[in-house]
């Protein structure tokens, strides 16, 4: 199989309504691997709070998987579908994340460790970890479990689409300031990318594929890093991370239009920086932009709480307002006036064809 051609991808993105959603982890789990490990997948909180989403308007959940989850094939299939199960009776299709290139590149299945107190997503894992992109002899285990996943639901109406791989041009590294350590991961990302839509696409998948772009300068292909090149140029439909304000936002929903595929943000929304639902989100209506903010309800990965928490956590009062999420665990909205703003976007609205300038 290969790309999607444009007009195959516009074809797909107008048949269905436009993508309304956040991404989801339940509040009880630290990580992906405490989401979905046997011992610690919380199907009562699931369903809860996907019944949330579903109830301020979401019909798009974008959700992280992990390869090393693969050392138990048969139950990440099964629990993957039960999660499958529970999104599709509350009306949401689901966007699984196969790889990951934030936070801690030494992760390791079994018990998680708890959040660190006051810190931003403290547990978060990458996927491969330095391990696996630093020995060739992983590549077949990841091969085996991109091609298991994707084979499994590459029919499946629940499954909206595949992101193969979240920033993959991120990492520690970038806080930290270390170029040549970012450099030198990205060398090791990059065959691995390129690699992995092959995988997927070989697995038989119907569905389309993406890895969204979140730095720098993507007016013109002469500004693209290799990786950023690849990310578009393998993509089916185009999709980018902003957390900034409205203006920035539409500057870039404007550059990766003219590639002439649908557009979505897979995420979004950081308050203290302007990116918040009331500015981005009629923006993004009227550019017929799928959108995907961080966070649903406050839980342990703390995504409440600021990125620089990294730095010096917040360990007083509680941080106001929220950095993402939009629940508290008793279903109390943060901010009551989200409610409107989410069910105020009308799906069944005409959409802006891919390529069409936001001011049309």
């Amino acid at each position: 199989m290969t790309r999607w051609t444009a007009a195959a991808a516009n074809t797909w993105s107008v048949a269905r309504p436009l993508p309304l959603g956040c991404n989801f982890i339940p509040s009880t789990a630290v990580n992906v691997l405490e989401m979905w490990q046997a011992a610690t997948f919380d199907v009562a909180t699931i369903d809860r709070e996907l019944g949330l989403a579903a109830g301020l308007g979401m019909n798009a959940v974008r959700v992280f998987l992990h390869d090393l989850l693969w050392t138990d094939p048969a139950g990440m299939i099964a629990r993957f579908d039960t999660f499958l199960a529970l999104a599709d009776r509350h009306g949401i299709v689901v966007m699984p994340v196969l790889f990951e290139s934030c936070w801690d590149a030494m992760p390791v299945a079994g018990p998680q460790l708890p959040p660190r107190p006051g810190v931003h997503n403290s547990r978060w894992v990458q996927s491969p970890g330095m391990a696996a992109l630093t020995d060739v002899d992983h590549r077949s285990r990841l091969e085996a479990y991109v091609g298991g996943v994707v084979a499994a639901f590459a029919r499946d109406p629940r499954v909206m689409a595949w992101d193969v791989w979240n920033e993959p041009d991120n990492g520690p590294e970038i806080a930290r300031g270390d170029v040549a350590g970012l450099q030198a991961k990205a060398a090791l990302v990059m065959p691995l990318l390129d690699a992995a839509f092959g995988w997927i696409r070989a697995a038989g998948a119907t569905q389309p594929l993406t890895s969204g772009v979140w730095s720098g300068d993507w007016s013109s292909p002469a500004r693209l890093t290799p990786i950023q090149a690849c990310q578009l140029d393998q993509s089916d439909f185009t999709t980018f991370h902003n957390y900034d304000g409205a203006s920035d936002f539409i500057r870039r929903v404007d550059w990766l239009a003219a590639l002439g595929r649908p557009v979505m943000c897979t995420e979004y929304m950081a308050r203290p920086r302007g990116s918040t639902f009331a500015a981005i989100l009629p923006e993004a209506r009227r550019c017929g932009v799928g959108m995907f903010n961080w966070g649903l309800v406050r839980g342990a990965t703390q995504t409440h709480l600021p990125w620089d928490s990294w730095q010096t956590p917040y360990l007083g009062p509680a941080h106001e307002p929220w950095f993402h999420d939009i629940f508290d665990p008793n279903g109390t909205l943060h901010d009551p006036a989200d409610a409107a703003l989410f069910q105020a976007r009308d799906a069944s609205e005409p959409r802006r064809l891919a390529g069409s300038p936001t001011d049309a």
